[in-house]
């Protein structure tokens, strides 16, 4: 399954045989680390958050995710319809 590079926008092989999945590159990758490292992203909440949740509302809370990660993966994969204006 091919899906766009989440740094750089290129298409990347989302499959084993892609060591830097979802990455296209390793410099990809290491760019979007050093992002991370630099607090260029943020994750909300206070820290340790996740710690108070109970393990069902976790495991809800990790269901959720992975279905809006499978269902960007299908966006990102199907093919776009091209639409005109009049």
């Amino acid at each position: 399954m091919k899906v766009r590079c989440p740094t750089c926008g290129r298409e990347a092989l989302y499959a084993p045989e892609n060591p830097y999945r979802p990455f296209c590159s390793e410099r990809c990758r290491l760019i979007d680390l050093g992002a991370w490292s630099n607090d260029e992203y943020v994750i909300e909440g206070e820290p340790g958050s996740a710690d108070l949740l109970s393990p069902e509302d976790l495991q809800s809370a990790s269901e959720e995710r992975a279905r809006l990660d499978a269902k960007a993966l299908r966006a990102d994969a199907s093919p776009k319809r091209r639409t005109t204006r009049r």
